[in-house]
């Protein structure tokens, strides 16, 4: 049997550790396109490029193995529509996103450029999953995540994932000895409590650094922040349906 078209993309731009450790991890299990931004675009969430242009370039990539990879002037999003119908022209059979430096666990998963990757792979019909570590630094160590994403990787390639669901994973920051395994989560109720740092610049003018402090009052113990401070893996079923299907029989009881 050929080996399954497995694209790999993040948001830390294609030079980032993060995306080598995850491409590393596959390389043995498929064909590995890369398909990533030119530069950081974390935050980004679900964004395209609408009012501008899309540059990509074919780039050597640090992991030897890997088939091609391309640096794209755009979003994350950018980079999977542009893989699907421009580079690949077909639909891979797995896309893996990340590994994202920073979590996106709780509310994170909202503003993540590494998820909405996923999303869009999901809402492509493509088994499609995030990964992300709990440290942000440039040079993180992702060694202990490597095991992990071939089991799960695996798994999903193996079983597929339910229409229109990607998974969102994080992995505490922990040597591999330390990780008690893998938890099925739901995502916590957490949220940012956002703040500005105003700065003023040599000519006077003020600008801003957002700032802010994660606030989690939902200490449910099935929650993937609860998971994370336990040392688990958590593993979160993610859908782009955001309709609040729970709310519809209030909204008929108005008689509008």
């Amino acid at each position: 049997m050929s080996k399954p078209l497995i694209l790999i993309t993040n948001d830390d731009g294609i030079q980032a550790r993060g995306i080598q450790a995850l491409a590393r991890a596959m390389a043995p299990h498929g064909r590995i396109v890369v398909v990533a931004p030119d530069r950081a675009q974390s935050g980004m969430g679900h964004a395209v490029t609408i009012n501008g242009i899309l540059k990509m370039e074919q780039v050597t990539f640090g992991v030897p193995e890997v088939e091609a990879a391309w640096q794209i002037t755009g979003t994350p999003v950018d980079c999977v529509k542009l893989a699907i119908y421009e580079i690949l022209g077909q639909k891979p059979d797995l896309l893996l996103s990340g590994i994202n430096h920073g979590s996106n666990a709780s509310i994170n998963v909202i503003y993540s450029g590494t998820m909405s990757a996923a999303v869009e792979g999901a809402v492509e019909g493509i088994p499609s999953i995030g990964f992300s570590l709990l440290n942000h630094a440039p040079d993180a160590d992702f060694s202990a995540c490597a095991s992990y994403v071939e089991k799960l990787s695996l798994s999903v390639l193996k079983r597929s994932l339910p229409v229109g669901t990607c998974l969102n994973v994080n992995f505490p920051d922990l040597p591999v000895s330390e990780l008690n395994g893998i938890k099925i989560c739901r995502q916590s109720a957490g949220y940012w409590e956002d703040a500005f740092d105003k700065r003023t610049s040599p000519g006077g003018a003020p600008y801003f650094w957002m700032t802010g402090k994660f606030t989690n009052p939902d200490q449910g113990q099935d929650t993937d922040e609860w998971a994370l401070r336990n040392g688990y893996v958590s593993v979160v079923p993610t859908q782009f349906d955001l309709t609040a299907h729970h709310a519809i029989s209030t909204l008929n009881q108005w008689n509008l």
